[in-house]
C-alpha cells in the first residue's frame, strides 16, 4: 500500500494546511481526502503536489507492504 503520512509531516513541517492546498487551488477536497486515507491518487496530484511543496515523491509517500 502506499501511505501518504509523509506528505502530512512535511505539510506540517512547511506551515502549509489542507486549508491552503484548497484555496491556492492546488488539490480538491475529494483528492485530500484520498490522500488522507492511503487511497489511490493520480500521478498528475503527486506531480501537483511536488510542484506546489518543491519536493520529490519520496518526500511526500512510501511503499508499505500489505501484512500477509
Amino acid at each position: 500500500m502506499i501511505c501518504y503520512d509523509k506528505l502530512f509531516d512535511l505539510m506540517k513541517k512547511k506551515g502549509i494546511t489542507t486549508y491552503k492546498i484548497r484555496k491556492n487551488k492546488v488539490l480538491s477536497v475529494v483528492t485530500l481526502l484520498a490522500l488522507q486515507n492511503n487511497e489511490h491518487v493520480s500521478t498528475k496530484t503527486i506531480n501537483s503536489l511536488c510542484e506546489y511543496l518543491e519536493c520529490q515523491p519520496f518526500d511526500i509517500m512510501e511503499y508499505i507492504p500489505d501484512p500477509k
